[in-house]
């Protein structure tokens, strides 16, 4: 443990911290809730991969910048913590909530790996593939995967968030 930090050294992880958790949960709540809705009633299943498409090209930089600060920021408020006993200690209310709160944004992070990794790169090719014959069945397919992803991601994070609050409140 980390003994007594400067006041504005914490206070600026905390910031930091917050900054990250909204930006990323913000956006899965945004794109989860809002544009996922309107893209399925505006556009046609191959217009609305083109957007998802567009959309994740620019979110996926300040997603993994943003799970990359709250890695940093999260390790030195734990290390800083009073009630922080080892890494996987479930000794207290807080360490337990932690743990899960680790556990959840792990899995997340395979979560945001399959879609940067693995289902962006297909969508690209299929659509691809689709200026020179017609893949609906496997543009759909791809299209239900992609938002499948999102949303687990935005249950995820309210998870997570809720592992938060559990941690705060002992």
């Amino acid at each position: 443990m980390i003994s007594d930090p400067p006041a504005w050294a914490l206070a600026l992880t905390f910031w930091l911290h917050l900054l990250a958790t909204v930006t990323w949960v913000g956006s899965l709540a945004g794109v989860s809730l809002l544009v996922l809705p309107a893209i399925r009633q505006a556009l046609n299943p191959e217009t609305q991969l083109v957007f998802i498409e567009a959309l994740q090209k620019r979110l996926e930089p300040i997603a993994w910048f943003s799970m990359s600060l709250l890695a940093l920021t999260g390790l030195f408020q734990m290390s800083v913590n009073p009630h922080y006993n080892g890494f996987f200690s479930t000794s207290t209310q807080w360490s337990l909530a932690i743990l899960v709160k680790h556990l959840l944004g792990i899995v997340m992070v395979v979560v945001s790996a399959i879609q940067t990794w693995e289902v962006i790169p297909a969508i690209r090719r299929a659509l691809l593939r689709s200026k020179k014959s017609a893949n609906a069945a496997e543009l759909d397919t791809l299209r239900r995967r992609e938002i499948l992803l999102l949303r687990m991601n935005f249950g995820l994070s309210a998870l997570i968030l809720l592992a938060t609050a559990f941690a705060r409140a002992s």
